[in-house]
């Protein structure tokens, strides 16, 4: 089985980041073959000082290993460094319907908040993204709940493109099994952990860097804790149960804590007697539980950058080895 996910290098990875999809990745990386990227050209989108987005890459890169992904077990790469991706980005992007793109999440919801100007990078994402996820034979992509649109794109623009370039193709048949003619680009599917799949951040909205709501896992902690004791919660009492629903709180804390320790605040949490500032301090144990170790590892990665750019270099290798008969076979398929 081979596993390809990434996360975007557009600013500090937060909770969000580790446990909707980096601990996942950290598990998978034990049953497959598992490509793990640094979505730095997505970035550009966000980030436009070019010193500050290679800083945010490298910091990426640390927060991958320093969290538990392992460069023996997985590949680990910029997405920067494979131009093969591009390339395929360009060749799917003659196949794509622009009302896929017009109707996509990552466009409506950054427009319609006035998030984000509707520029092409914003409008194409989703192309880029299919790119990613088609280049390297993928069989799983662990995705969150939010991203499954995309994943669906990928696959509905890689069977467009199987059907109009190889005439006895059966998108019934995928892999070719009954037809002895499998797709240029194979279909992946998707991972999603349920419980996890959105992160709650201190608003109570999807945690996320562009929402400026996020706790993050590295750099100072004065802040990071800070962060964590502005959670927003309500106006129930002190001795008064406190409601379930809609609480990030409470949310976060299910996510963070083991299921005893969880089961233990639930009683509480419901019982009443207790303020939402003791259910904070709860919260700030739980962070410095998971990640001192890791905040320690980082730091030692901090000291040595260059053998984190080996890492990310000799990935890149071992991906584009993967990736070549992908982009050959559709090369050829499209009269490159």
């Amino acid at each position: 089985m081979r596993i390809l996910s990434g996360v975007q290098s557009s600013g500090r990875l937060h909770l969000g980041n580790y446990y909707g999809a980096i601990r996942e990745f950290v598990r998978l990386q034990d049953e497959g073959e598992a490509l793990y990227f640094i979505a730095n050209l997505h970035a550009l989108n966000t980030v436009t000082d070019g010193e500050a987005a290679r800083r945010l890459t490298l910091e990426t890169a640390m927060a991958f290993l320093a969290l538990g992904v392992d460069p023996k077990k997985s590949i680990l790469f910029r997405q920067s460094a494979i131009p093969e991706v591009t390339e395929l980005f360009w060749i799917l992007g003659t196949r794509v319907p622009m009302a896929n793109l017009e109707r996509a999440h990552s466009y409506r919801d950054k427009v319609e908040n006035k998030k984000a100007q509707p520029d092409f990078g914003l409008f194409a994402y989703p192309v880029l993204m299919a790119a990613d996820i088609l280049l390297y034979d993928s069989d799983v992509v662990p995705v969150g709940k939010d991203q499954k649109q995309h994943l669906e794109f990928a696959r509905d623009w890689a069977t467009k493109l199987n059907v109009s370039c190889q005439p006895k193709y059966d998108p019934q048949d995928p892999l070719g099994l009954k037809s002895k003619v499998p797709g240029l680009l194979k279909l992946p599917e998707a991972r999603i952990r349920e419980e996890t799949a959105v992160i709650p951040g201190t608003d109570g909205q999807k945690m996320s860097k562009s929402y400026g709501n996020t706790i993050d896992l590295f750099g100072e902690l004065k802040p990071i804790e800070k962060a964590m004791k502005s959670v927003k919660t309500d106006s129930t009492a002190v001795d008064a149960p406190k409601p379930t629903e809609g609480q990030p709180l409470y949310d976060l804390l299910k996510v963070m804590l083991s299921p005893e320790e969880f089961a233990e605040v639930d009683t509480a949490w419901r019982q009443g007697g207790k303020g939402y500032g003791f259910f904070k301090e709860r919260l700030i144990a739980a962070y410095h539980t998971t990640f001192d170790g890791p905040r320690a590892r980082y730091a030692e990665l901090e000291k040595d950058p260059a053998e984190v750019e080996r890492l990310l270099a000799d990935g890149a290798l071992r991906a584009r080895a993967l990736a070549a008969p992908v982009i050959d076979r559709v090369r050829k398929a499209v009269g490159l």
